[in-house]
C-alpha cells in the first residue's frame, strides 16, 4: 500500500515527481494505443478494408461522445487534487463520492444517446453507404458499454488526482491483453464480424473499471471509496462542473472539428479513409508524450496551488513543457521517416499507403506545436482557468480549422489541403497560449483566494 506522501506532488524534487507520475501515464496510454491499434490490425487483416473503414469512421465520433465525459472527469480530478494538496480530507471525500455518483448518471445518459443517435450521426458524417451497416453495428455495441468507459475515466481520474498513476497502468495492461485475446477469439477464430471487435473492447473496459474500483475500496483512508457514501453533494457538483465543463466542451469542440475533417477525408473515398485511419492509429503514439505530460502538469499544478506553493508550480510548469516538446518532436521525426512501413502494416494496398504517408509527412514535424498547446492547456486547467484553453481551442482548432477546410478544399481540391489544417491551427493556438502565458499572470487570483474552500 502506498504511503500518502509518495503520491503527494507538493514535496520532493520537482523533476522526479513529474517524471515518476508521467511515466506510468505514458506506458498506460501506450498500452491503450496498442490495443486500439490491435483492434484495427485484427479487423483490417481478418475482415478486410471495408470493415477497417467502418471502425475508422466511427473513431472520431466515439471520441466526440467519450471525450466530453473525459473532460468532466478531468475537472473532477482538479478539484480532488487541490483539496488533497491542501490536506482537506473531508473535502477530498465529498468530492470523490460526488464524482462517482455523477459518473454513474453520465454513463447511463451516454448509453441512451449513443444507441438512439448512431445511424443519424454516421449519416451526418457522410459515411459511405457500403460502410454504413458495419459502422452502425460497431457504434451501437461500443455504446452499450458507455457506463464502463465513463466509470473507468472517473475512477482513474480519482487515482491520478491524488498522484497515483501506477495502479491505473497495471489495470490498463490487464484490460489491453484481455481485449487483444478476445479480439483474436471473436474476430480471428470465430469470424463474428465488426460488432464483436467492439464487444471485446467493452468487456475489457468493464474489467479495468472494476479493478480501479476495487483499488479505491482498499485505499488509504484519505481517499478511500465507501459505496454507502456515494451521493451528489451540490457544492462539489458545482465545482466539478465549473472545472470540468470547459474541458469536456474543449474535447468535444476539437472532436466536432475532427468530424468535419473526417467527412472531408471520406469524400476522397474509402482508400483515403483506410489510409488516414491507419495514420491516425500511428499518430496516437505521437500523442503519448504530449498527453502524459499535460495530464501530469494538471495534477502537479492543482496539488501545489492547493498547498499554496506558487513558485514550485511555476518551476514544474516550465520543466513539463520542455520535456514534452522535445519528446513529441523526436516521435514526430521517427514517424516521418518510417511512415511507409508503419502504414503498410495496416493495409498494404499501395493507394492506402500513399494516402497515409502523405498525411504523416504533412503533419508530423509540427508535433512540437501540438505539444506546446496541450501542455499550456493542462497547466491552465490545473490552475482552475479551464475556460482559457476552451476558448483558444474553440477559435483555433474548431472555427478557424473548419472555415479553412470549407474554403480551401473548394479552391484546391486535394487531400493535402485537408491535412494542412492541423499544422496551421496548432501554430495559431501556440501563439495565443504563449502570449497569454507571458502577458497574463496565470496564477492571478490564487494568492488572494480564501483558504476555507
Amino acid at each position: 500500500m502506498q504511503t500518502n506522501s509518495s503520491t503527494r506532488m507538493t514535496e520532493g524534487p520537482i523533476w522526479k515527481k513529474i517524471i515518476t507520475f508521467a511515466l506510468p501515464l505514458f506506458l498506460g496510454n501506450l498500452f491503450q494505443q496498442l490495443y486500439n491499434t490491435a483492434d484495427s490490425l485484427i479487423v483490417g487483416n481478418f475482415l478486410g478494408s471495408d470493415a477497417l473503414a467502418a471502425v475508422s469512421s466511427s473513431g472520431s465520433l466515439i471520441f466526440l461522445m467519450v471525450g466530453f465525459f473525459n473532460g468532466i472527469a478531468m475537472g473532477a480530478g482538479v478539484v480532488i487534487a487541490r483539496y488533497y494538496g491542501a490536506q482537506k480530507i473531508e473535502h477530498v471525500q465529498r468530492a470523490i463520492h460526488t464524482d462517482i455518483a455523477f459518473g454513474l448518471i453520465c454513463g447511463v445518459l451516454l448509453t441512451i444517446i449513443g444507441l438512439l443517435l448512431a445511424p443519424q450521426m454516421l449519416k451526418w458524417m457522410g459515411t459511405p453507404e457500403d460502410v454504413m451497416p458495419n459502422s452502425v453495428m460497431y457504434f451501437r455495441v461500443y455504446f452499450l458499454g458507455s457506463l464502463a468507459f465513463v466509470m473507468y475515466n472517473v475512477l482513474v481520474g480519482i487515482l491520478q488526482s491524488i498522484g497515483d498513476s501506477k495502479h491505473p497502468l497495471i489495470f490498463l495492461i490487464i484490460s489491453s491483453i484481455t481485449n487483444i485475446v478476445l479480439d483474436l477469439i471473436f474476430v480471428g477464430i470465430c469470424h463474428f464480424g465488426v460488432g464483436s471487435a467492439a464487444l471485446a473492447t467493452v468487456i475489457s473496459q468493464f474489467l479495468s473499471a472494476f479493478l480501479c474500483l476495487r483499488q479505491l475500496l482498499k485505499s488509504p483512508e484519505e481517499y478511500r471509496v465507501d459505496l454507502k457514501k456515494v451521493r451528489i453533494d451540490p457544492y462539489m457538483v458545482k465545482q466539478i462542473i465549473q472545472n470540468g465543463l470547459p474541458s469536456g466542451m474543449q474535447n468535444s469542440i476539437i472532436s466536432i472539428a475532427n468530424v468535419v475533417v473526417q467527412s472531408n477525408i471520406n469524400s476522397f473515398g474509402k482508400m483515403a479513409m483506410a489510409g488516414c485511419g491507419a495514420y491516425s492509429k500511428i499518430e496516437g503514439f505521437g500523442f503519448l508524450p504530449i498527453t502524459c505530460f499535460s495530464m501530469a502538469l494538471t495534477t502537479f499544478i492543482s496539488q501545489n496551488l492547493g498547498a499554496r506553493q506558487y513558485d514550485r508550480a511555476k518551476k514544474g510548469a516550465k520543466f513539463g513543457i520542455f520535456c514534452s516538446i522535445i519528446l513529441a518532436e523526436i516521435v514526430g521525426i521517427c514517424i516521418y521517416v518510417f511512415s511507409p512501413y508503419l502504414i503498410s502494416a495496416f493495409n498494404s494496398d499501395p493507394e492506402v499507403v500513399s494516402y497515409g504517408v502523405s498525411q504523416a509527412r504533412t503533419v508530423t514535424l509540427f508535433y512540437f506545436l501540438l505539444s506546446l498547446s496541450h501542455c499550456m492547456a493542462g497547466i491552465l486547467r490545473g490552475a482552475g482557468k479551464a475556460t482559457v484553453p476552451m476558448f483558444t481551442m474553440l477559435c483555433c482548432w474548431c472555427i478557424i480549422r473548419v472555415s479553412y477546410i470549407t474554403i480551401a478544399v473548394r479552391l484546391i481540391p486535394k487531400i493535402t489541403t485537408v491535412f494542412w489544417a492541423y499544422p496551421l491551427t496548432w501554430t495559431l493556438s501556440s501563439i495565443v497560449f504563449l502570449t497569454y502565458f507571458f502577458k497574463a499572470d496565470w496564477l492571478h487570483g490564487f494568492e488572494k483566494q480564501p483558504s476555507h474552500h
